[in-house]
């Protein structure tokens, strides 16, 4: 039930790269969703609603960022563990095609499609 070497080298290294990608990302758009000034005499109401609505949308791209990252470290105990690249609800092997496209998938196309239920 375990992959090869060669594969947990890949997905390691890969499940690292995104890692850190999406931690260097984080780190800047923690300013964007930092709450904004209501103050009326600094800035117009048009631009309060603007800038209200840059926030929410940088606090739900950092939520989403955050779903990544526990998924990255998920998958990557996976891979300390044996089970990575099988599927969590069957334990079908995973396909090297689906893994390539999201080495954090934890189930495979059938489950993940409600098909084996």
């Amino acid at each position: 039930m375990t992959q090869p070497t060669s594969h947990y080298d890949h997905f390691r290294a890969t499940l690292l790269n995104l890692k850190d990608e999406l931690q260097a990302v984080s780190s800047t758009g923690q300013e964007a969703a930092q709450p904004v000034e209501l103050d009326q005499t600094t800035i117009g109401r048009v631009s309060r609603m603007d800038a209200l609505q840059q926030q929410a949308m940088a606090q739900a791209a950092q939520q989403r960022r955050h779903i990544q990252l526990q998924r990255i470290e998920s998958a990557l105990q996976r891979l300390e563990n044996g089970k990575f690249g099988w599927c969590l609800r069957c334990e079908a092997e995973i396909s090297r095609k689906r893994l390539d496209v999201d080495p954090t998938a934890p189930l495979c196309i059938a489950c993940a499609d409600g098909r084996n239920r």
